[in-house]
């Protein structure tokens, strides 16, 4: 069974015992046993181990893994140290270095960010090699829009940060009252000139924490 080591094990504990889940589990086996799959199996929750459910400050919605070798380790948009950054990642620390003006940095690796409050959460956690949302509808968007409603829930205001119209499709599961919801165009070079670039969501996320009385975001990389 899951064990992911944190507070996430007892919210998460009814949806690991469902039927739904066991029947994602045994497409999983099967596909990780015939296919080449990302992550690899160890990595798939990490966005949940790196942030702890009481450690949220805000959530970055990705889509589903990167699907080329060496890339996906269980955190949306990051990749492995000594990895290129995907074009969608080079577009994020662009609008980063504008909004914040912290500097680009040298790996794509977002580990940082994970252990300082950013939840960097995919819709769905694997993929097949080559073959983007070849694991969408599976399951795992019960998974994942369970963790989004039981953010939602938590009274500790917090920034849902929506790229992209799958993300944005998640609105409807948080409440808007209690927490900032921050939407525009995915960061990929097909939308990010359509209103992702000029969005400055890093900083409008750090507005929000303060004016809540809660410690803003570190965003700095290099540090």
């Amino acid at each position: 069974m899951v064990h992911i080591g944190n507070s996430w094990d007892s919210i998460l504990a009814d949806e690991f015992k469902s039927s739904w889940y066991m029947q994602l589990r045994e497409f999983l086996k099967y596909e990780y046993s015939h296919y080449r799959i990302y992550p690899g199996m160890y990595d798939i929750f990490n966005a949940l181990k790196y942030t702890d459910y009481y450690d949220v400050k805000a959530v970055i919605l990705g889509q589903d893994p990167y699907h080329g070798p060496g890339q996906a380790h269980g955190l949306c948009f990051s990749v492995k140290q000594g990895v290129e950054c995907p074009p969608s990642l080079v577009n994020i620390f662009t609008e980063l270095q504008h909004d914040v003006g912290v500097p680009v940095p040298q790996s794509g690796e977002l580990t940082k960010w994970a252990r300082r409050g950013v939840l960097l959460l995919n819709t769905a956690l694997t993929v097949r090699e080559g073959q983007a949302n070849s694991h969408r509808g599976k399951g795992w968007e019960l998974l994942t829009d369970a963790v989004i409603s039981k953010l939602s829930m938590r009274p500790t205001p917090m920034v849902f940060i929506l790229w992209g119209s799958n993300a944005r499709a998640k609105k409807q599961l948080i409440d808007g009252s209690r927490h900032l919801i921050l939407e525009s165009a995915h960061p990929s070079p097909l939308s990010a000139y359509r209103g992702f670039f000029g969005s400055r969501p890093f900083s409008k996320t750090n507005s929000f924490l303060i004016h809540n009385g809660l410690e803003p975001i570190d965003w700095d990389l290099c540090d």
